[in-house]
């Protein structure tokens, strides 16, 4: 019988996890505030760890956020290493993630679309 999840996407999960909590309540720079983990992905030696992070403000200060993230990357991977038990704490490498922003622009583009769909039907005659 498979197993549902592997011991590496466990990690990863654990990894997101306790990433977000420490970002949330741990780390004091305001440049860092206001921003969501949504995935992490990792090296299969986990010797690296890709971050991936969405920010309420969209794009809007972007560089700010990750020079914090930066900043702070040695701290979150020293406090990771006391909640996560693997052999290897991987460097964290922070990316932004624009999918949840395209998702929503692609949301509002087909929304537009049957709106104005819809009015074309509405404004022809039926036959």
């Amino acid at each position: 019988m498979p197993k549902e999840f592997s011991r590496s996407q466990r990690v990863v999960e654990q990894i997101r996890r306790e990433l977000a909590e420490l970002i949330r309540l741990e780390v004091k720079d305001p440049r860092v505030g206001f921003i969501t983990l949504t995935d992490v992905e990792i090296t299969p030696d986990y010797a690296h760890a890709k971050v991936f992070f969405t920010s309420m403000r969209g794009e809007e200060g972007l560089d700010e956020i990750l020079v914090g993230l930066r900043r702070a990357s040695g701290f979150l991977r020293r406090e990771l290493g006391k909640r996560v038990r693997i052999h290897t704490l991987p460097e964290l490498h922070f990316q932004y993630d624009s999918s949840v922003e395209r998702g929503s622009r692609m949301s509002q583009l087909i929304d537009q679309v049957v709106r104005e769909d819809e009015a074309r039907h509405k404004d022809e005659p039926e036959s």
